[in-house]
Formats: structure tokens, sequence, C-alpha cells
């Protein structure tokens, strides 16, 4: 049996994604990820803050650069990756990301910019704005 390498986070973005564009026209993007859980501790409650490397490529990359910026909160489904490098001084380095797979915005209503507009009808941001204008209750055919 194979084994399973998944990861779920949801969490505010640290700064607006870093974008860059490799040889051969590929994408790829790289931001920090906060998430935070609060427990108990001697009666007193307390925050403990993880960061996380994020990194999306192609298509994904290209979305997170358009859409997610510093403070949102998204949730995120990827994978675990460890990599190395050398530093400027020749001294080997390695560092675990999550490969992003999916992303997707959290957040309050106000988080968002007005309406959309979905051929040529606004979606009512509130309940109490929808109307039943052309109503066939009557004609249900059930």
């Amino acid at each position: 049996m194979s084994g399973i390498n998944k990861v779920i986070l949801v969490g505010h973005l640290g700064k607006d994604p870093e974008v860059r564009h490799l040889d051969g026209g590929v994408t790829v993007a790289s931001f920090p990820l906060a998430t935070s859980e609060t427990f108990n501790k001697d009666g007193k409650r307390v925050e403990q803050t993880e960061w996380h490397n994020i990194v999306l490529w192609r298509g994904l990359a290209e979305v997170a650069s358009k859409y997610l910026t510093k403070g949102k909160l998204v949730y995120i489904e990827g994978k675990l990756r460890t990599r190395s490098f050398e530093d400027r001084e020749k001294v080997k380095k390695y560092v675990t990301e999550i490969v992003a797979e999916n992303f997707t915005i959290l957040g309050r209503k106000s988080d968002f910019e007005a309406a959309p507009v979905v051929q040529n009808h606004v979606i009512p941001k509130h309940e109490d704005e929808f109307t039943d204008r052309d109503s066939d209750a009557g004609n249900i055919p059930f």
C-alpha cells in the first residue's frame, strides 16, 4: 500500500503572493500562511501561530496572483514537499513547503467587493433582496 501525503490548512496570508515566471512559461507563486490555535495554559488563554510556506504552480499560481492578498483567509489542500538548495555561502539548506493542489477563499461577505454580475443579472448580497417577480407557484408540476 502506498502512503498518503495530504495537507489541509485554513489560515491567513502573511503577505501577497510572490509570482515568478520560469523558463518555458511556467508560473509559480509562493506566500507564507499563518494558522493559529488557542488553548488554556495555567488558566490563561494562549494563542500559538504556525507559519507554512505555500507554493502554487501553473494555472493555480495565476489565479492566486489575481485573487489572493495579504490577510485573506483561505482553505488550502496540498502535499508536503521537502527540497534542498545551496545558499550564497554554498551551505546546503532544506526547506519544507506545502505544494497546493487547490484553494478556496473564505471570509465574511464584507471581505468581498460589490455583488458579482452574472449574465447581466446582479446576484443579491442578502436573502431579503430576493424577490419572486415571475412566480409560477400555482403551476408547479409536483
